[in-house]
C-alpha cells in the first residue's frame, strides 16, 4: 500500500397550497490513486434508540490509516460533490465507500437534476426567477421544512452546478417539456426546470471505469440515449417523432463507436463525471471500505472507523466528517421499525444502502427524521430487480385497480404521490398489491420496460406472478382475485370517460404533468385511451422506491443536529443519509439528486469557511 496519499506527512494512510398528494387522496491522486480503484480489492423518529445500532470501537485498539482534514462517507452524488468541493477549497480530503463500485444510487438512475435558476435552464430561456422558485418550493413542501433550509437549497443549487461544471468534465442538458410535478401551483414551471448530464466519454476514467456502478436499466446496445429520449422511444412504433428520436439515438451510438468512445449518459455520466473531477483533484477514494462508526473526540466528529482489507481502521478528520452514505432502503429491519407495512424487496436503490451512516449519526447523538417516507413509485416485482413504472401507467389504454377491482388514483400522477395514496387507502380498501390493466392494443403500440411492441412479456414474469393474461376481463379478474363484475364495470366506466377525454373520477390529464409520458396522437386526452382489444393483461403493482428519504436532521448549513436543535461539531450529512429538503413531497424530476449534490456542496464549503 502506498505511503501518504494526501495524508499527514509521516502518517501511514490510504490514497401555502395543498399538496397534490392531499388532493389525490381526497379524490379518491497521483499514481497513488491506483489504490483508490482497487484499494480494498414512525414518522419523525427523533432519536429513538434503535436495537440496530452497535457500540463504537475503542480508538486505542484501532490502527490509524490516515489523517485528513475532511472524510467523506459515500461515493455517490452527494459524497463526490462534497469531496470535490472540499478539495478545491484546499482541504485534504478522502472518500470511503462501502461498495466495490462508485456512484451509488445516482449511477443507477436517470439522473435528472432539479435545481431552479441553474445556468443551464436560464441559458435555454426558461423564465425562472428566485422569487418564483421560492414560491413554488414553499407550496410543494409546506411549512414542515424550515424556510432556512429551503432558501439554502435555492441559493446554493445554481452555484453548485456552476462549480461542478468548472471543476469536472460534467455538462448538462435541459429536459425541455418535463414539467415540474405540480406545475399548476404558484411558481410552477409547465416546461420544467430539470436538467440531465450530457454525453460523456468513459475513457476519461481509464481503468477506473470498470468500478462504475452499473445502470439500473441498460441502454439498448449501440444507442446513446438520454432520459428525455425515453418519452419518445416509448411511442416510436406509432409516432414519427418517436421514430426520429430512435434513429438519432442510434446515430449517436454509431458516431461514438467510430470515434472509439465509451459513451455514457444519465446516471452513468453523472457518476463518471464527478469521479473524473476527483481524479483531477487528487482525491483518494477507497472502495470496499465500509463505515463502521464515527470517531467522536471531545463531543466532535473527528474521523471514521472503517473496515479496510478486512481489518478495522481509523481515519481521522481534523475539520469534519460528511456523511453521504445513502438511505436505508435495503435494511428491512429499519424499514419494519419505521415505515408502514407492507414493505418488500422492491427498491431500486443501491444494494449497499442499509443505513450505516444514519445509524452512526444516531449513535453520535444526532436527531433523525422522516424515516417513515421514501422516494416512492409504483413498481412491478419482476424477477431480479423490481421495475419502477414511469410511462407504463401513464400511457393511454391502461388503468390501475385495487383488490376490489376499482380505480383508486390518478395513474398519471407523480409516482411518489401514487404510492402515498396506495398506503393511505390500503387499510380500508386493499390496494397493495394493485393491478395495472392493459389490453393488446396498448401492447401493440408502446414499449414496456425494454420489451418492444407486440412481443410477449417474458415467461419468468408469468411464473413469478408479476403478470397475468386472459381473453376476457372476467377471466382476468378470476386470475388476479378481484370481483369480475367490479372489474368489468370499472373498465366500462373508464372507457366512457376516455371517449370524452375527461376523467371526472380521478382527474387524470387535468395537470400538464400527466401528459409527459403519453401519446399525443390520442385525442381528446393523450393519457386516456379505451381498453377494447383482447387479450387483456394485469401487472402486479407494489410500492417501490428509488431510496428512502429520511435520516440525520440537518440545518441550512448541512450540520447534524441533536434532538434539542444544537449542532454536533464536525458532523455533516447530505443526500439520503439526511432528512430530505423536499419533506414528504417531490418538486420535479431530480428532486433527489439536485438537493443531494447541493447540500454536499454546502457542507464542504461550511467546513472550509469555518476553520
Amino acid at each position: 500500500m502506498p505511503e501518504n496519499p494526501q495524508g499527514t506527512p509521516g502518517t501511514p494512510g490510504p490514497s401555502g397550497a395543498p399538496t397534490r398528494r392531499a388532493v389525490l387522496t381526497g379524490a379518491g491522486a497521483t499514481a497513488a490513486l491506483a489504490l483508490t480503484t482497487s484499494g480494498a480489492s414512525a414518522a419523525s423518529a427523533g432519536t429513538t434508540s434503535s436495537a440496530l445500532s452497535t457500540p463504537a470501537s475503542s480508538p486505542a485498539a484501532v490502527p490509524v490509516l490516515g489523517d485528513y482534514d475532511v472524510v467523506v462517507v459515500g461515493c455517490g452524488a452527494s459524497g463526490m460533490t462534497a469531496a470535490l468541493t472540499a478539495a478545491k477549497r484546499g482541504l485534504r480530503t478522502i472518500v470511503v465507500e462501502k461498495a466495490p463500485t462508485f456512484g451509488g444510487s445516482a449511477a443507477r438512475s436517470g439522473a435528472g437534476v432539479w435545481i431552479p435558476n441553474n445556468p443551464v435552464i436560464l441559458a435555454a430561456g426558461v423564465p425562472d426567477t428566485p422569487a418564483l422558485a421560492a414560491q413554488y418550493l414553499a407550496a410543494v413542501v409546506g411549512p414542515e421544512v424550515p424556510a432556512a433550509r429551503q432558501n439554502a437549497f435555492l441559493a446554493n443549487g445554481p452555484r453548485m452546478m456552476s462549480f461542478v461544471m468548472a471543476n469536472s468534465p460534467l455538462r448538462f442538458r435541459f429536459m425541455a417539456g418535463y414539467s415540474d410535478y405540480y406545475p399548476e401551483l404558484p411558481g410552477g414551471m409547465p416546461n420544467g426546470r430539470s436538467v440531465e448530464p450530457d454525453q460523456l466519454d468513459g475513457n476519461i476514467l481509464g481503468s477506473e471505469l470498470a468500478n462504475l456502478n452499473p445502470s439500473y436499466l441498460a441502454v439498448p446496445a449501440g444507442m446513446v440515449v438520454f432520459s428525455a429520449d425515453y418519452k419518445w422511444l416509448n411511442i416510436a412504433a406509432v409516432n414519427a417523432r418517436g421514430a426520429d428520436v430512435a434513429a438519432t439515438c442510434l446515430a449517436r451510438g454509431t458516431a461514438a463507436a467510430l470515434a472509439g468512445q465509451k459513451p455514457l449518459t444519465m446516471g452513468q455520466s453523472l457518476a463518471a463525471g464527478l469521479r473524473a473531477g476527483l481524479q483531477q483533484a487528487n482525491v483518494p477514494v477507497l472502495l470496499n471500505t465500509p463505515l463502521t462508526d464515527l470517531y467522536m473526540s471531545g463531543g466532535r466528529a473527528a474521523g471514521v472507523y472503517v473496515t479496510y482489507n478486512g481489518a478495522p481502521a481509523l481515519i481521522t478528520a481534523s475539520r469534519g466528517v460528511i456523511v453521504g452514505s445513502g438511505g436505508f432502503e435495503h435494511n428491512l429491519a429499519m424499514r419494519a421499525q419505521y415505515q408502514q407495512a407492507p414493505i418488500g424487496q422492491w427498491s431500486v436503490g443501491a444494494k449497499e444502502n442499509t443505513g450505516d451512516g444514519i445509524l452512526a449519526g444516531q449513535r453520535a447523538g444526532a436527531a433523525l427524521g422522516l424515516l417513515d417516507d421514501a422516494w416512492w413509485g409504483p413498481a412491478i416485482p419482476i424477477p431480479g430487480t423490481p421495475y419502477f413504472c414511469l410511462a407504463e401507467r401513464t400511457l393511454p389504454g391502461g388503468l390501475m385497480v385495487n383488490q376490489a377491482g376499482k380505480r383508486f388514483v390518478d395513474e398519471a400522477a407523480p409516482y411518489s404521490d401514487v404510492v402515498h395514496v396506495m398506503y393511505a387507502k390500503n387499510p380500508s380498501a386493499a390496494d397493495i398489491p394493485a393491478w395495472l390493466i392493459v389490453d393488446q392494443n396498448y401492447r401493440n403500440r408502446y414499449l414496456f420496460r425494454d420489451i418492444v411492441p407486440t412481443l410477449p412479456f417474458p415467461d419468468s414474469w408469468y411464473q413469478n406472478g408479476s403478470v397475468y393474461k386472459a381473453w376476457t376481463l372476467s377471466d382476468l379478474a378470476g386470475q388476479i382475485g378481484v370481483p369480475s363484475q367490479a372489474l368489468i364495470g370499472t373498465v366500462t366506466r373508464f372507457n366512457e370517460e376516455a371517449w370524452v377525454g375527461k376523467d371526472s373520477d380521478f382527474h387524470r390529464g387535468d395537470s400538464v404533468y400527466d401528459h409527459y409520458y403519453t401519446d399525443p396522437a390520442v385525442v381528446p386526452n393523450s393519457c386516456l385511451g379505451v381498453l377494447w382489444e383482447a387479450p387483456f393483461y394485469a401487472l402486479r403493482i407494489v410500492p417501490g422506491d428509488l431510496g428512502t428519504k429520511g435520516g440525520i436532521q440537518t440545518d441550512e448549513r448541512a450540520r447534524a443536529l441533536r434532538p434539542d436543535g444544537s449542532v454536533i461539531p464536525g458532523l455533516y450529512a447530505a443526500g439520503n443519509a439526511s432528512v430530505a429538503v423536499m419533506g414528504h413531497s417531490y418538486a420535479g424530476a431530480g428532486s433527489t439528486i439536485g438537493p443531494a449534490m447541493t447540500f454536499g456542496f454546502v457542507a464542504a464549503n461550511d467546513i472550509a469557511d469555518h476553520p
